[in-house]
């Protein structure tokens, strides 16, 4: 079994936002915050362009579960 390997590593508004290809050969995302918290969905992609919008948008217009970590 190989590794998931990452395509992509951006740091917007205090936090990393990694695009990676995996196993089942399909995109993710996942988010780091500030404090070292990661957040993300086990929802697949079929492009590497769509995971990082999506990634974009919770980090952009503020997915729940993210921006409440980020106020404590």
């Amino acid at each position: 079994m190989t590794h998931p390997k990452i395509h992509l590593i951006v740091g917007i508004r205090g936090a990393i936002l990694v695009v990676f290809y995996t196993n089942a050969k399909c995109w993710q995302f996942q988010i780091v915050s500030f404090e070292g918290v990661v957040f993300g969905e086990r929802k697949i992609y079929y492009t590497a362009e769509a995971a990082l919008r999506v990634g974009r948008d919770w980090i952009g217009q503020g997915n729940e579960l993210f921006n409440n970590a980020e106020d404590s």
